[in-house]
């Protein structure tokens, strides 16, 4: 027994020490345009799945159909979301394309939706990868509110989405908006978190002076 118990602490030693110099001599590949190997990507998967479900379970989701949470929802999904995730009509951006692991296409048909982990998953984020921890900056109701377009985003066509947008009060959460321009194409938030098109973004862009400052201090425009 004793010799077994001793056999089986210098295997788990040997095999500490092993994962150790993996990580300290750089043997792991942290480029994002290096997909991981089939067993990574696998176990990564399923620990991914498994986390997100075992925390979804006591979550209750409340009626999602009304209309005026999809609406409402579909000014923050434009202006925080659709950079990674995309919009009906618009085809992948430079974030969906380049992040690893890549984001889930949320226009997709054939996604299985689960508004549960859909709200666990934009609430608390996922690590490692590019999905934010929405809760910290958005109450609860908010998040439903992305939930239910979310329900709904397959189904909508291009100009249907943009019609939503349009309708809502852009980017809007009750407090902590960035109002970063959306990653849409065609459309950007102002500061007022109000959706406007690129075309007038550009126009307002180009109005601002070119301002920089002198050694002494001044300010000079062009």
């Amino acid at each position: 027994m004793l010799k077994t118990l001793t056999t089986l602490l210098l295997a788990a030693l040997a095999l500490i020490l092993a994962a150790t110099a993996v990580v300290y001599f750089g043997a792991v590949n942290v480029a994002a345009d290096v997909p991981h190997s089939g067993p990574i990507r696998a176990l990564l998967e399923t620990a991914r799945q498994r986390s997100v479900a075992v925390r979804a379970e006591a979550i209750e989701v409340p009626e999602l159909s009304d209309a005026e949470l999809i609406r409402s929802g579909a000014g923050n999904y434009e202006a925080m979301c659709v950079a990674c995730h995309l919009a009906p009509g618009f085809g992948p951006t430079e974030l969906s394309e380049n992040l690893n692991p890549a984001p889930p296409n949320l226009t997709d048909a054939n996604r299985r939706r689960d508004p549960a982990k859909d709200f666990w998953t934009i609430k608390h984020g996922i690590q490692a990868t590019g999905m934010p921890a929405w809760g910290r900056s958005m109450d609860d109701r908010y998040i439903w509110e992305l939930v239910a377009l979310l329900e709904q985003l397959p189904a909508l066509t291009a100009m249907e989405y943009r019609t939503l947008v349009a309708a809502s009060n852009g980017h809007h959460h009750g407090g902590g908006e960035t109002h970063m321009p959306s990653g849409s194409p065609g459309a950007t938030a102002d500061h007022h978190g109000e959706m406007r098109s690129a075309e007038d973004h550009h126009r307002a862009m180009e109005a601002k002076p070119d301002i920089h400052r002198h050694a002494d201090g001044s300010d000079h425009a062009h």
